[in-house]
């Protein structure tokens, strides 16, 4: 039992104790999965169990691929007998053999969320109802939201709450819809996602003699990530496990984050209601972080009242105290984000992907990848698209092109039916052959329509070209923030998105107000001289275009959501964002338990990191358009002051105030008087460094450590450090009204002052 031997004592007790049901708790970092491979393994080889009746549950295929090759390392080819995966695939396969018993044939067809959404949006149609208020993505929506909870459509349409929620929502015909969407996927031989679960639930529920056949088969139950189950996971698992009673659960309620997808924390918070035999084994030593990080960590988790008390320690160093950096705008925060990042790797040896960005909403990512950008350094995007290749914003960025250059046919393409405005694909195409066959641009063919096509297609396209011209002139005559506003709002995009309601509809939304707050601080940057759309464009385009030149390796900053970094690990995190409003979100203040699943979330986020974390927050960030004022976070405030430290390293603006003291004892949080409690004074405009009379930029080849140089904003300074490592040769410089600043020299315009 070599493989044992690595295990600590409360690890070896979660292996070893097989019998009868067991909770194990497992802190973040404490190599949760080392114990559920290795107590299956321990199952196969040790018990002599066969491994036909072993269920083990997670929730990606990743996870249990990587499971069963761990435990081919210790007991071999056996492993592949194992009854190990997702949640959908396992209970598929249970599915495709009892088909019969609900009516279905064994190869019934698996409806993906697209076909979900076309079969939704046809229902919607053929009833004749608003598809702007029966949207494909809020009924499926819906509809997935009670095939979770195990309410059938029948159950939906004979209870008034539903029928009231439906109608406060001005939809009183969702259950209507549920039924038509349940009895289509049944004609049509298929199930989406959710009816895996859901109609697995009805096969144990209905045929007790399938029920006690997997029970006897599974005799024992595994269940990985145990706090993101819901009440149908749950349901199918209990019930598997009711006659061997040899169920173990493997979870950490402090990571908890995902109500929205469905998931419900009661599960973990209450299994032993459920399992009066229970034997609760936790894990907490964190093998990840330095002290520092876990018990910041553990300061913050314990104001939640809803919890299963634990407390994780680690024997690893104290480590450096996590970094509290305030910056001016979103866009500073990204600048500080780049020039971290660049002299961690110069002074300790870090790669890229050593360091991660969190933030808790993707539209946050713009900043950020602008600078990184800037800055040559080399990033990805995790779990989501770069912010300029989102669909949505792809979409707008497509009608500005086409404002200015009615000759780009791929702008032309992608916006000419969107949104849907009765312009369809054979339409386009007879456009696009009549603009080849006669040699004249497109926008020709359109403007003199008639000449090309039937009546009902014309009208719309010449509907379409009205709108293009009232563009144009806007692009002619306005600013570039104006001139996207504008078409935003006139195309009919934003009131699309801003009508979905969905989670994703929602994030869409704020991506496209990102998109426009990027134009508006573009507008208002007092260098800039060209306004335009334009030059707004040309600009993007050289941003979007680097991405193309990066090595083609895996050496990348990650940049991810909170959300998508729970179960991975860095030396290095920013945590960015950290305002009240943005994090927590003004979504989750409603209820404690919504704010007390914010707090779970930011746990997740501090547990990210091994060697270095940092908190950073702007005073001011452009929302929908506006520049706004910021307050810092309450959860930094959460933390322990002694964890914290106020950075200073980056630029002038940071605070530089000790512990203040106190000797009337008062209580007080030492994290905000480190940035102060005063409120911020009002914004006043940057006033940058203006050129001398004779300012000429030098050529900057021979440049060394020592030079004295001027920049046209930030003024004069000093060269600290020069990276001529690669392509891109950067200077770090320390200006006497702007701090240090780390430029690439093939873009920075300095005039060497003295050598």
């Amino acid at each position: 039992m070599d493989y044992l031997s690595s295990l600590n004592e409360p690890q070896y007790e979660g292996v070893v104790n097989t019998e009868g049901p067991a909770m194990i708790i497992a802190g973040a970092g404490s190599g949760k999965t080392r114990v559920l491979t290795y107590r299956i393994a321990y199952l196969i080889k040790e018990k002599h169990v066969d491994p036909f009746n072993i269920l083990s549950l997670t929730f990606t295929n990743k996870a249990a691929r990587e499971m069963r090759e761990r435990i081919e390392g210790v007991v071999g080819n056996d492993a592949r007998n194992l009854w190990m995966g997702t949640f959908h695939s396992v209970f598929a396969r249970i599915l495709r053999s009892e088909a019969d018993r609900l009516g279905y044939p064994s190869n019934f067809t698996i409806y993906d969320t697209d076909d979900s959404k076309s079969l939704i949006k046809a229902i919607v149609k053929e009833f004749g109802l608003d598809d702007k208020v029966y949207k494909p993505n809020t009924v499926l929506s819906r509809i997935s939201g009670a095939k979770n909870r195990l309410v059938s459509w029948q159950e939906y349409i004979a209870n008034p709450l539903y029928q009231a929620d439906d109608e406060s929502a001005m939809k009183p015909e969702m259950g209507r819809i549920y039924k038509a969407y349940c009895m289509r996927c049944f004609k049509a031989n298929a199930m989406d996602f959710d009816d895996l679960l859901f109609n697995t639930n009805v096969l144990f529920r209905d045929h007790v003699d399938v029920l006690n056949k997997y029970q006897h088969r599974f005799k024992y139950v595994l269940v990985d990530e145990f706090q993101d189950t819901n009440v149908s996971q749950y349901t199918i698992t209990k019930k598997l496990s009711a006659v061997s009673q040899n169920i173990a659960v493997v979870g950490d309620d402090a990571q908890s984050i995902y109500a929205f997808r469905g998931a419900s924390i009661d599960n973990i918070l209450n299994f032993e209601k459920d399992f009066p035999d229970l034997k609760v084994i936790k894990l907490e030593q964190n093998y990840r972080s330095t002290q520092n990080i876990v018990k910041a960590a553990n300061s913050v988790i314990a104001r939640n009242k809803s919890q299963l008390k634990k407390t994780v320690w680690t024997s690893n160093s104290d480590g450096s105290q996590i970094e509290l950096i305030k910056s001016v705008s979103d866009n500073e925060e990204g600048r500080f984000v780049a020039s971290a990042v660049f002299e961690q790797k110069a002074q300790k040896g870090y790669k890229n992907s050593d360091f991660a960005v969190l933030y808790r909403t993707n539209s946050q990512s713009r900043a950020i990848e602008e600078a990184l950008r800037k800055a040559g350094i080399a990033y990805k995007i995790y779990g989501g698209l770069s912010f300029y290749q989102r669909k949505e914003i792809k979409d707008l960025m497509a009608y500005l092109r086409y404002a200015i250059n009615t000759d780009d046919e791929q702008a032309f393409r992608r916006i000419i039916n969107l949104p849907k405005r009765g312009i369809g694909n054979t339409t386009v195409e007879k456009i696009v052959v009549a603009a080849f066959e006669h040699d004249i641009p497109l926008w020709e063919v359109l403007e003199n329509v008639d000449q090309f096509l039937p009546g009902r297609a014309a009208n719309a396209v010449r509907d379409f070209v009205v709108l293009v011209k009232s563009f144009r002139i806007y692009a002619d005559t306005k600013d570039a923030y104006e001139t996207a506003s504008h078409i935003a709002k006139h195309s009919g995009l934003m009131k699309e998105l801003y009508d979905d309601k969905t989670i994703e509809g929602l994030n869409r939304y704020e991506n496209v107000q990102e998109l426009l707050n990027a134009i508006k601080e573009y507008v208002d940057t007092p260098e800039v001289e060209d306004k335009s759309i334009g030059a707004f464009l040309q600009e993007i385009a050289l941003l979007t275009d680097q991405d193309n030149d990066k090595d083609q390796d895996t050496d990348f900053v990650t940049l991810m959501s909170i959300h998508a970094s729970k179960g991975l690990e860095f030396s290095n995190v920013f945590i960015v964002g950290m305002e009240e409003d943005l994090f927590p979100s003004q979504m989750m203040l409603s209820s404690r338990a919504d704010l007390e699943e914010e707090r779970r979330l930011f746990y997740v986020a501090i547990t990210r990191a091994k060697e270095n974390l940092y908190f950073s927050y702007a005073l001011s960030r452009y929302r929908f358009g506006r520049l706004q004022n910021c307050e810092m976070s309450r959860f930094i405030d959460e933390v322990d002051p002694s964890f914290l430290r106020v950075n200073t390293r980056y630029g002038s603006r940071q605070p530089q105030l000790t512990r203040p003291e106190n000797p009337s004892g008062v209580s007080s949080s030492y994290a905000r008087s480190l940035v102060s409690k005063r409120k911020p004074a009002p914004k006043k405009p940057l006033q940058y460094h203006k050129p001398s009379a004779d300012f000429v930029p030098s050529d900057t080849s021979g440049l060394q450590v020592g030079m004295k140089v001027e920049h046209p904003k930030f003024g004069y300074g000093k060269v600290n450090r020069m990276d001529v490592q690669g392509a891109n040769r950067k200077a770090n410089v320390i200006f006497e009204n702007f701090g240090e600043k780390t430029l690439l020299l093939s873009f920075a315009k300095l005039r060497i002052v003295e050598s």
